[in-house]
C-alpha cells in the first residue's frame, strides 16, 4: 500500500536523523549539517534506504514556506532598528561586491550575463541558520564580529524575496529587456505592498480574537492558516510561495503577538525545516560527488574566497579593526540554505542542467560542512596576523590633562556606568573602543576615547596603560579578552587588572592570563537576587554579608582569598544596625542629636558619628550635624526606616 510505504520511508528518515543528529552533537557539528549528512546518507544515491524522494520534497516545499515565514517573524522593527547602520550598509556592501565579483569571474568563465548573474546570486548568500547556531554556541553573539554577522546575515535574509522574483525573469527569453526585469521587479513589490497593505488590518484584529479565546489550537491553527493562506495569495498571482509566508510573517512581527506565534510554530517550523534540509543531501548524487571530487573541491574553495573578499571589505567599511574583518568574513564564507531554494528554481526554469545542478549542490554543502573549521580557526588566524605581532597601525593621538589611574576597555554598559562614577569623582581615565560608531557619539559627548583593536600594543600604549592603576575590561570577544589580559599585564606588570565575563566557567583562564580580579555576570545575577530577597526580608547586614560570602566562595572555589570564617550573623529578632550618610539636601543639617532626639520619637540610638577620619563612639548629643557625617544607628528594622526619615526631614516625620 502507498500509505505504508510512505510511512516506510518517514520511519527510516527519522531514525536515521536522531543517530546522525547524536552523532554530530558529540562531535559539535551543527544539527543543519547533519541533517544533510542524514539525507546524503539514506538517499537513493547514497544507502537506498528511501529510493522515491517525491513525498520528502514536498515536505521540503513546505520546509522552505516556513524558514521564511520564521525570518519574517524574527525581524522585528527594534531589531533592524539596532543593527540599521551594519545591515544596510554592511549588507548592501557585502552581497552587491560579491554579485559583482562572482558575475565578472563567471562570465571570464564563459558563461552568458543571465547565467553569470544567475550563479551570482547563489553564492551571494551565507548561512543564517549554521553561523548563528555555531556563535550561540561559542557565546559569540554579543561580540563584534557576532553584531556585524549578525547584521550582514539579516539583509541577506531580506534580499531572498527578491531574489526569488527575478530568476524566472533571468529564465525568460533572450529578448527580455531590462524593463521588463524592472517590470517583473516591481510587480513582486506591488504584490507584497498589497499584502501587507491589506494584512496590516485585518491579521492584528485577526490574531487578537484569537489569541483571546485562550484556546491552544487556535493560535497553532491560525499561525498556520496565516502563513500558508498568505503562500498561496502569493503563489496564485505567480511568484513563489515563500514570497507570501515572508509577508504573513513580517506582518505579524509587528504585532504584541509575535512572541506566541513564535513558540506555538515551533514543532512545525522544526520539523518541516528539518525535512527541508535532509531533501537537500537526498538531492546530491555521491557517484558525482566522487567522480568529480577535484572540481568540487576548486569550486568550493573558489566561492569561499569569493564570499570571504566583499565581506571583509563591508566589515571594513563600519570602522571595525582588521581581526574583527578577518573573523566576520571566514564566518560569512559559505552558502546559504536559502540557495538551495534558488537551485531548486533554477533548475525548474532549466537555468542549470544535471551537471551544474550537481555541482552547485556538492559545491553548497561542502562550504557548509567547511563552516564549524572556519569559525573555529578565525580567532586564531585573526590573532596571528593582527595580534601584538606585525606592522604598527596608524594610531589616533588621544589628548589628556593627566595620565589616567583608570583605562576602560569596551564602552557599553558597563563602562559607560563607571566612566559617569569617574567623572563625578574627579578620577582620571580614558576609554578604548572598537566600535566606530560608539567612539564618535562617546567623542561628542567630550569623553577621552580611542578608537582602535586593544589587541595591539600601540593602541594599549596610547590610552595610558603604563601609567594607570587599574584596567577594566568590559569587553563581550572571550579570546580578545585574554589577549587584551596577558598584553596588559606585559606592559604594565604592577597593573590592578579587572575582567568582565559572561560566565563563571571562564573565570581560571583569565585569571591564569594575569587578571587580578574577574567578575562573572551569572554571579552578578545571582548575587543580586539573593541580596534583593534578604534586604527585602530585613536580616541585618551582617547576615547578608555571611551569605554573600557563602555565595562568592561558592562561585569562585579557587578564587585567592582569606579562608577566616565570616562573621557571626545575628538573629532578625535582635534589630538592626545600619548607617546612615548626611547630604547637603537633608534637613537634618546643622541640628544636634539632642534637637532630633531619635530615640525618643523613633526607638532608634544613634551609637556612633563618624566626622571624616574622627570617629566618635558614643557621639556627642550636643554636636551639630553638617553635610558629609556618617551615623550608626541601631534599633529595630521599622525604627531604622523611621528614623531614616526622621534625619531626611524632621518636620515632615513629627508631622
Amino acid at each position: 500500500m502507498p500509505e505504508l510505504h510512505f510511512l516506510h520511508d518517514m520511519v527510516v528518515l527519522f531514525g536515521a536523523a536522531l543517530l546522525v543528529i547524536a552523532l554530530s552533537s558529540r562531535l559539535h557539528i551543527p544539527p543543519v549539517v547533519g541533517f544533510l549528512l542524514t539525507g546524503m546518507a539514506v538517499g537513493p544515491y547514497g544507502l537506498a534506504l528511501i529510493d522515491d524522494t517525491h513525498a520528502v520534497e514536498v515536505f521540503a516545499e513546505l520546509g522552505v514556506v516556513f524558514l521564511l515565514f520564521i525570518v519574517g517573524l524574527e525581524l522585528s522593527p527594534s531589531r533592524l532598528q539596532r543593527l540599521g547602520r551594519i545591515l544596510l550598509v554592511g549588507g548592501s556592501i557585502q552581497t552587491t561586491a560579491t554579485i559583482a565579483l562572482a558575475t565578472g569571474a563567471a562570465l571570464v568563465l564563459g558563461y552568458t550575463l543571465r547565467e553569470s548573474l544567475y550563479y551570482s546570486f547563489l553564492i551571494a548568500l551565507s548561512s543564517t541558520a549554521i553561523v548563528l547556531k555555531l556563535y550561540s554556541e561559542r557565546r559569540d553573539l554579543e561580540t563584534p564580529h557576532g553584531e556585524v554577522v549578525m547584521g550582514i546575515l539579516l539583509f541577506q535574509d531580506f534580499l531572498i524575496v527578491p531574489l526569488l522574483i527575478v530568476v524566472p525573469v533571468l529564465a525568460g527569453a533572450g529578448n527580455t529587456s531590462a524593463g521588463e526585469v524592472a517590470l517583473r521587479f516591481g510587480g513582486g513589490l506591488l504584490a507584497v505592498g498589497l499584502i501587507f497593505g491589506a494584512g496590516r488590518y485585518v491579521l492584528p484584529y485577526f490574531l487578537h480574537l484569537i489569541i483571546h479565546t485562550r484556546i491552544r489550537e487556535l493560535v497553532v491553527i491560525g499561525a498556520l492558516f496565516a502563513c500558508l493562506g498568505a503562500a498561496l495569495i502569493t503563489e496564485s498571482l505567480g511568484f513563489s510561495l515563500a514570497l507570501g509566508a515572508f509577508a504573513a510573517g513580517l506582518l505579524i512581527a509587528e504585532t504584541d503577538y509575535r512572541y506566541q506565534v513564535l513558540a506555538e510554530t515551533a514543532p512545525f517550523r522544526d520539523v518541516f525545516n528539518s525535512m527541508f534540509f535532509i531533501s537537500v543531501g537526498m538531492l546530491l548524487r555521491l557517484d558525482f560527488a566522487l567522480h568529480h571530487a577535484a572540481l568540487i573541491l576548486a569550486v568550493g574553495g573558489a566561492v569561499m574566497a569569493i564570499k570571504a573578499l566583499p565581506a571583509l571589505l563591508a566589515v571594513k567599511a563600519l570602522a571595525f579593526p582588521p581581526r574583527t574583518c578577518l573573523i566576520a568574513a571566514l564566518g560569512l564564507a559559505q552558502i546559504s540554505e536559502f540557495s538551495f531554494v534558488l537551485i531548486q528554481a533554477g533548475q525548474g526554469y532549466g537555468l542549470l542542467d544535471e551537471h551544474h545542478y550537481q555541482l552547485a549542490i556538492a559545491a553548497s554543502v561542502l562550504t557548509m560542512l567547511l563552516t564549524p573549521l572556519c569559525v573555529a580557526l578565525a580567532p586564531r588566524l585573526a590573532r596571528r596576523f593582527f595580534g601584538a605581532e606585525g606592522a604598527a597601525p596608524q594610531v589616533e593621538e588621544l589628548h589628556l590633562h593627566q595620565p589616567p589611574q583608570v583605562v576602560i576597555f569596551g564602552f557599553g554598559p558597563n563602562g559607560r556606568h563607571l566612566a559617569r562614577v569617574l567623572k563625578l569623582e574627579g578620577i582620571p581615565y580614558s576609554i578604548v573602543d572598537i566600535n566606530g560608531r560608539t567612539v564618535r557619539q562617546a567623542r561628542a559627548e567630550g569623553e577621552p576615547i580611542l578608537f582602535g583593536d586593544s589587541t595591539r600594543r600601540e593602541i594599549q600604549e596610547k590610552a595610558g596603560i603604563e601609567e594607570a592603576h587599574i584596567a577594566v575590561f568590559a569587553i563581550s570577544d572571550r579570546t580578545a579578552l585574554r589577549d587584551n589580559v596577558r598584553l596588559a599585564r606585559a606592559l604594565n606588570p604592577g597593573l590592578f587588572i579587572i575582567a568582565r565575563t559572561r560566565y563563571l566557567s571562564e573565570f581560571s583562564d583569565l585569571r591564569q592570563c594575569g587578571a587580578d580580579a574577574v567578575v562573572a555576570e551569572e554571579f552578578g545575577s545571582s548575587a543580586e537576587i539573593l541580596r534583593s530577597v534578604l534586604m527585602h526580608l530585613h536580616l541585618p547586614g551582617n547576615v547578608i554579608r555571611t551569605e554573600m560570602h557563602r555565595l562568592r566562595q561558592e562561585a569562585y572555589p579557587h578564587r585567592d582569598q582569606p579562608t577566616a570564617a565570616p562573621p557571626v550573623a545575628l538573629s532578625p529578632k535582635q534589630g538592626r544596625v545600619d548607617t546612615f550618610l548626611l547630604q547637603p539636601e537633608h534637613g537634618s543639617n546643622d541640628q544636634s542629636l539632642a534637637q532630633l532626639d531619635l530615640h525618643r520619637r523613633t526607638g532608634v540610638r544613634v551609637v556612633a558619628r563618624m566626622r571624616g577620619d574622627e570617629i566618635a563612639a558614643p557621639p556627642d548629643e550636643n554636636t551639630r550635624l553638617a553635610a558629609g557625617d556618617v551615623l550608626v544607628l541601631a534599633g529595630p528594622h521599622e525604627a531604622v526606616e523611621q528614623a531614616f526619615r526622621q534625619l531626611e526631614n524632621p518636620a515632615a516625620a513629627q508631622a
